[in-house]
């Protein structure tokens, strides 16, 4: 298989609603797009990196730039005998996991299509289907957090995530439980917004029988989360902190998480992303798929990731209508709080030509 030539394309799409994390508030998002075209037939990824550098380092530009001059350049000579040597040929250069994995996962779905495949075969999926959960991001009050909650409550979703910073955290959660009660599967994400002297406020969220705590403490303190942990006992779920297997193991053998989250731009690609799967299975960790606010095309395989036997907890791949009026494929639509796992070739969607047509703002074609 030869790469022959990449498109990077720029598309637009308003949420339904504004989101809001403990790094700031989305109103709507500007996606990369790369279609990989080969001597086999094409394919397509999404680059999950935010407009600015405030989840991770990377950044939309960015992750163009590198991609233009570094990344695709460095595929022109090489024949590829499958995408698993995306990796390989590109890690001379330091970081841009995002950009990597867009890449690798364009080139693999290509593979995948001219092989009649699809991505949860490839990957390893054992299910047809997987329970979702849903994030809600921090609101202005509690009245407002409750109606969101129960709208996706009655949609079905099995599981709810509240985004969580100093100041909103033990009262939103308390009264979350004190409304939907303890069978309902709860937890937080503090996206690194607290230090270790938080812990004593950490600590008051343990009376609320919640899943975990995903990333209180900032990504590069993992020592301080093992620390944490000793002193708290919910579960600590690590997010920013796991960039690859490697990461992952460092992780749980210091102590400092009990679940992991996989989110596979940030760990470099699907591949690396079923290495961290592996590595956390040998070890009794179970596993989660955490969300970018993806179109349809990385909600698919995203989708296909969640079907693999470690992911025993829900995900956040939540139906497209949870982020958008319309997809640039066709829609995910819960269906009694699951989502089917695309059995199509590849990732097993494409882009619908007029939507896609609607909200892209420009497209750039590198040629070899």
């Amino acid at each position: 298989m030869k790469l022959t030539g990449v498109e990077l394309r720029r598309i637009e799409m308003p949420l339904v609603a504004p989101f809001r994390t403990s790094f700031g508030t989305q109103t709507s998002r500007d996606i990369l797009l790369l279609r990989a075209v080969t001597d086999v037939g094409e394919g397509w990824g999404e680059c999950v990196t935010l407009s600015e550098p405030v989840y991770s380092s990377e950044y939309l530009e960015g992750s163009a730039d590198v991609l233009r001059r570094f990344l695709i350049p460095a595929l022109q000579h090489t024949e590829l005998t499958g995408a698993h040597q995306v990796a390989p040929v590109l890690s001379r250069f330091i970081g841009h996991r995002m950009a990597v994995a867009a890449l690798e996962t364009a080139v693999l779905d290509a593979e995948l299509r001219a092989q009649g495949r699809s991505f949860a075969r490839e990957l390893g999926a054992v299910r047809d289907r997987v329970p979702c959960g849903v994030s809600v991001g921090i609101m202005d009050s509690i009245p407002a957090l409750l109606e969101a909650v129960q709208g996706y409550v009655d949609e079905g979703y099995v599981r709810i995530k509240l985004k969580i910073e100093p100041g909103w955290d033990v009262a939103p959660v308390r009264a979350v439980r004190e409304r939907f009660g303890d069978d309902l599967l709860l937890q937080v994400d503090a996206n690194a917004a607290y230090t270790l002297s938080d812990a004593r406020e950490l600590a008051r969220l343990d009376e609320f029988g919640l899943l975990l705590i995903e990333q209180p403490l900032p990504e590069e303190d993992i020592l301080g989360h093992a620390d944490l942990q000793h002193r708290i006992s919910t579960p600590i779920c690590l997010d920013e902190s796991i960039v690859s297997a490697q990461s992952a193991a460092a992780a749980i053998r210091l102590g400092a998480c009990q679940i992991v989250n996989i989110k596979p731009g940030r760990v470099g690609g699907y591949l690396e992303a079923r290495r961290i799967h592996d590595v956390c299975a040998a070890a009794g960790v179970p596993v989660w798929c955490g969300g970018m606010l993806e179109t349809g095309i990385g909600r698919a395989a995203n989708v296909a990731l969640a079907a693999l036997p470690g992911f025993t907890l829900p995900g956040d791949t939540s139906s497209s209508g949870r982020y958008y009026e319309a997809d640039i494929t066709e829609p995910f639509v819960l269906q009694d709080g699951h989502l089917p796992v695309p059995d199509g070739p590849g990732i097993g969607v494409t882009p619908l030509p007029d939507r896609l047509a609607e909200v892209t703002t420009s497209t750039e074609w590198i040629s070899f």
